[in-house]
This record gives structure tokens, C-alpha cells and sequence, in this order.
């Protein structure tokens, strides 16, 4: 197994876990801001709204674990795609959602949801809908050229509707505001993502 499927394995591992946590350790309640703050870390970012419940922090953990993968796929473009179309998207993609893990990462530290990806075993398959396997994983590292730009918009576009998916939940069940804005954002650029590669994909 490459570095970077083992990585891939490891976060998948991380996005069961989190389904398990969020289903199991967590209320469908709406919690108060008071008590979401008493579970939260001290050095927690005071400008995340506390109130939230299990689908808010199941969506913050599985929408990070997507990212990531989405982040490993973007990261293997500069160096072995050849159309400048899926380069400039890949840039991107990389550009929008590392931020968007990083906040949504100081959302699960005030909820005092953390997780760790080394409390499950590594995983050779995907959970959540869209999620790279370590087998196509491979297959995408190991093309170049007009092979890898066409794996790579084969590839990412049902990766981003499995994205798309998760945002709808989250905006009909979820309950934080911030969780909810992130969603709806993340269903409208992906979106018109996904048509910007049927586009490139046509022109290959």
C-alpha cells in the first residue's frame, strides 16, 4: 500500500468512526450553547456558534474525511495533468476545501467532538458515498497525461456528488447555522464544479 492510500485508508477509518460517534454519543436534540460550551475544549474558538446536534457534527466529520480525500486527488494534478483546465481546477479545489476543513475542524473542538483517525484501524474501503478506494487511488497516482486528467474528472465528479449528498442532509436535519451555510455553499460550488468537468471532460 502507497503513502497515500494508507492515508486514505486511515481517514476512512476516521469517517466510520465518526458515524458511530455521532449516532451512539451524541442527542438528535438541539443542545443548548451553554452546554455544548461545557463539553468544549478551553482554547475552543469562541466565535463558533455551540448550538448543534448529531447530524451537525456527523456532517463536520464525514465532510472533513471527504475533503481530505478530495485534497489528496487535487494534490497528485500539478505534477501529472496535462490538460491546464483540470491543473487550475485542481488548484482550486485544493484552495476551497483545505480551508473548509480547518473550520470545520474548529467547529468539532468547541462541540468537544474531536476524534482521532488512529483509534480505528486502517480500512481498504470507502463509507460514505463518493470516497475513493485505495484501489482507484492507486490507479489515479500511477496515470499521467491526457490518462490521468480523464481518471481525474471521472473520478472527482462522483466524489463531489457524494459531497452534495452529505450538504442536503445537513441542511434539512442539521441545526447549526454556520454547519448549514457550509452546506449549502459546499452544494452550490460543487455543483457547478461538477459541470465544469463534464465540460473538460468532453474536451479531452
Amino acid at each position: 500500500m502507497t503513502a497515500t492510500t494508507s492515508r486514505l485508508s486511515r481517514i476512512a477509518g476516521a469517517g466510520l468512526l465518526a458515524g458511530a460517534l455521532a449516532l451512539s454519543g451524541c442527542s438528535t436534540s438541539t443542545e443548548t450553547a451553554g452546554t455544548a460550551a461545557g463539553s468544549s475544549s478551553p482554547t475552543a474558538d469562541a466565535s463558533v456558534d455551540r448550538q448543534h446536534n448529531a447530524a451537525d457534527v456527523t456532517f463536520a466529520q464525514d465532510m472533513i474525511v471527504h475533503h481530505q480525500a478530495a485534497v489528496e486527488m487535487a494534490d497528485l494534478a500539478a505534477s501529472r495533468a496535462q490538460s491546464q483546465g483540470v491543473k487550475d481546477l485542481a488548484v482550486r479545489i485544493g484552495a476551497a476545501q483545505a480551508p473548509e476543513i480547518d473550520e470545520m475542524t474548529s467547529w468539532l473542538d468547541a462541540w468537544g467532538e474531536m476524534t482521532s483517525a488512529d483509534s480505528m484501524p486502517g480500512m481498504d474501503h470507502s463509507p460514505m458515498s463518493g470516497m475513493m478506494t485505495d484501489e482507484l487511488m492507486t490507479q489515479l497516482e500511477g496515470a499521467s497525461g491526457a490518462d490521468f486528467d480523464r481518471m481525474f474528472l471521472q473520478m472527482m465528479t462522483p466524489h463531489h456528488q457524494g459531497a452534495i449528498d452529505m450538504a442536503e442532509v445537513e441542511q434539512s436535519d442539521g441545526s447549526n447555522p454556520q454547519a448549514i451555510a457550509l452546506a449549502r455553499s459546499i452544494e452550490t460550488s460543487q455543483t457547478a464544479e461538477i459541470s465544469e468537468m463534464q465540460q473538460l471532460l468532453q474536451a479531452l
